[in-house]
């Protein structure tokens, strides 16, 4: 289905892409096609087809950013249930928004449902564990909205990590927002009970 774009910045500076060129009804492939052009970008568009472009990640966020990805994908890969992504997969959500989380897990029966074309692009599917981590240049209210929207849209369990205030904010299908005050440690449950997940490296 075609999108109309509208462009969203950031509140991060940085220098503007022109996007003159994508400012009417564009299909799918077009807009593979400008993330492909801009790789230093990460792009995401809200159910409303709006683009919001965030630029690279500061170096300290890119560090905590690979320490979770590291510790994450060590377990997926001994546990074999699921399938982890990064930071730079989209995913198309059911509300018609494209997401790209910090971290991401998806059932294996999930993603293996999924035709090798379907996984070549923004795969249609909403990830069970999502991890959002806010770095300096991110409005917490824009975050929560975000982890807000997945669990609308599917999404079971989900971690907002917030270094700045040394908080972790869980989210859970159908229920209320957990936050936990600095915590040492923050536990995996259904779909991924058995991770457990040390924050030193990312709080400090």
């Amino acid at each position: 289905m075609n999108q109309t774009f509208q462009l969203h910045y950031s509140e991060s500076v940085f220098d503007p892409i022109d996007l003159s060129q994508f400012w009417h009804e564009v299909s799918e492939a077009e807009l593979v096609e400008f993330c492909e052009r801009n790789p230093d970008m990460r792009i995401e568009m809200d159910k409303d087809g709006g683009i919001e472009i965030m630029p690279p990640t500061f170096s300290e966020t890119g560090r905590k950013n690979f320490e979770l990805a590291g510790i994450f994908w060590a377990w997926a890969k001994k546990n074999e249930r699921g399938v982890a992504f990064d930071s730079s997969t989209g995913f198309t959500l059911p509300n018609g928004a494209r997401r790209s989380p910090d971290l991401a897990w998806v059932k294996k029966e999930k993603w293996d449902a999924l035709s090798v074309e379907e996984k070549r692009r923004f795969a249609r599917l909403v990830p069970d564990f999502v991890v959002e981590l806010r770095s300096e240049s991110d409005l917490l209210n824009k975050v929560q909205k975000k982890m807000r929207e997945y669990i609308e849209n599917g999404t079971l369990l989900g971690w907002l990590i917030d270094p700045l205030e040394r908080r972790v904010y869980i989210y859970r299908a159908e229920r209320e927002v957990e936050v936990l005050e600095n915590p040492k440690q923050v536990f995996g449950e259904s779909p991924v009970d058995g991770f457990i997940l040390d924050l030193k490296d990312i709080f400090d």
